[in-house]
């Protein structure tokens, strides 16, 4: 089969185009609630200090790899990788890169779709108006919006219908192709995303508790700098790039010869960290205003929002900008995910681009409906994506750009001269390690936080304390 799959011959139309759907698969929800967070809980400034050096150490080199490999190879993650390491008469086994970033876009995007389509059931709802919404009510609204609360199997129906509508747009876009798809989409969608989030700042910083958010947010706290705080902003840079997951191996093969590498990494880089740090902006001023807790994570969107919104002048008018702009960050970092699979199963012979489309829909149609009838599998799935598949990815990806591949193969990708020895060195001895950190801590850590799982004493000193059973 290898001998009968070519190379790409369709390239982005434009180093803007590319710029942009690169920017949107990397922007998603996790910049609105996730970096905010955690950059207050662990440190505030100290941990974004942390945070620019691990993206800059940690991130960059390992994009920058992953853009040189896709456009070295002109083919798919899964065929890339394996065709690379034949030209280094290296065992083709090496594929296993690529089959696990693979898998692991295919399993987060079969959750972040359902996500999705909670904020458009969210989105439409903010038509109505949350006024007079305290955290109860909202509480109770976002369990019954999603089937776990009153009538549940009406609301479980309706959820269905806005998951099939989000994967027949995800289908039509990545259909399309590269062009006339998914860059089409991006750009319009990602200029528009960041006039909405200006709008959405400039509102919130009006309206809301900013002195409170910059505090919470930027504030060096070094008494609160430990291990995990280096865990977290290490974490944190790999998981928003992107990265280890074939998605940036996949755009790399439609690079253009004249696309600068470097320097096109470097701008996503600026551009989704620029964003992870506005986005704060968004929320917590009116999180805070609101006296709400600014620690719930991703129930901020679908509970805390909706009160704030609710209990502020011009929330009405506001809130849909607000569901709206989160919608297009999951959509452009949704149909990124799907092109990995359409990608790979465009380059079978007799498979059409929107026969591969609608295939990779259809199962994920199957997948999101049991997500809609149990969140178990939503919590689960998650867990094994973040915890263990995506750092996994990562680890075999940067190890087979640094040690497998020669210097002399993705030289002329990369150029020669100060940019190629300082990215060799770094991809060799500073990313592979660094991301090891990440699977096994990383992991550890998830365990105790999700499935409660007691650790070890000398564990307990690194990552804080072992989870305590609530009294009684």
């Amino acid at each position: 089969m290898a001998g009968e799959i070519g190379r790409k011959t369709e390239h982005w139309g434009s180093r803007f185009g590319f710029i942009m759907a690169s920017v949107g698969s990397a922007v998603g929800l996790g910049n609105f609630w996730r970096f905010p967070y955690t950059a207050g809980e662990n440190g505030g400034g100290a941990f974004i200090l942390f945070y620019i050096i691990c993206v800059l150490l940690i991130g960059m080199p390992l994009l920058m790899a992953e853009y040189a490999m896709g456009r070295k190879s002109g083919m798919s993650a899964i065929e890339g990788i394996q065709s690379l390491a034949r030209a280094e008469s290296r065992s083709q086994n090496w594929g296993i890169a690529g089959w696990v970033g693979s898998l692991t876009s295919f399993f987060i995007l079969s959750f972040y779709m359902v996500i999705s389509t909670w904020l458009m059931a969210f989105l439409i709802q903010s038509f109505g108006g949350f006024e007079g919404m305290d955290a109860s009510s909202s509480g109770q609204n976002f369990v019954d919006t999603i089937g776990q609360g009153e009538h549940p199997m009406r609301s479980r129906w309706y959820m269905l219908g806005l998951l099939a509508l989000f994967l027949i747009a995800n289908i039509i876009v990545v259909g399309r192709g590269v062009k006339g798809g998914i860059e089409k989409v991006a750009t319009v969608l990602m200029p528009a995303f960041f006039i909405m989030l200006l709008v959405v700042v400039g509102f919130s910083i009006a309206n809301g508790d900013t002195a409170k958010a910059v505090s919470f947010i930027f504030e060096p706290k070094w008494e609160d700098v430990g291990f995990k705080t280096f865990l977290a902003a290490l974490g944190q840079a790999f998981f928003s790039l992107s990265i280890g997951v074939g998605l940036m191996i996949t755009y790399g093969a439609y690079l253009e010869p004249d696309t600068n590498i470097p320097r096109s990494s470097g701008l996503i880089v600026a551009s989704d960290t620029l964003v992870a740090l506005i986005a704060g902006f968004a929320i917590f001023p009116i999180v805070f205003s609101a006296g709400l807790d600014p620690s719930s994570g991703p129930s901020l969107f679908f509970i805390s929002m909706p009160v704030a919104f609710g209990s502020i002048p011009g929330g009405a008018i506001m809130a849909p900008v607000f569901f709206g702009l989160a919608l297009f960050a999951a959509f452009t970092s949704s149909i990124s995910l799907m092109e990995v699979a359409v990608s790979w199963l465009e380059e079978r012979q007799g498979v059409t681009r929107l026969g591969a489309s609608i295939g990779v829909g259809y199962v994920l149609f199957m997948i999101g409906a049991a997500y809609v009838f149990s969140l178990d599998y939503l919590d689960f799935m998650d867990f094994m994506t973040e915890g263990l598949l995506l750092p996994l990815g990562g680890l075999l990806a940067s190890y087979f750009a640094g040690w497998v591949l020669s210097r002399e193969m993705l030289t002329s990708e990369l150029g020669e001269g100060t940019i190629m020895n300082a990215w060799r060195f770094l991809i060799r001895w500073f990313v592979p390690p660094f991301i090891f950190l990440i699977l096994v801590f990383g992991f550890m850590d998830k365990i105790q936080d999700q499935y409660h799982v007691p650790l070890p004493g000398f564990l307990t000193m690194l990552l804080g304390p072992n989870w305590v059973p609530p009294a009684g």
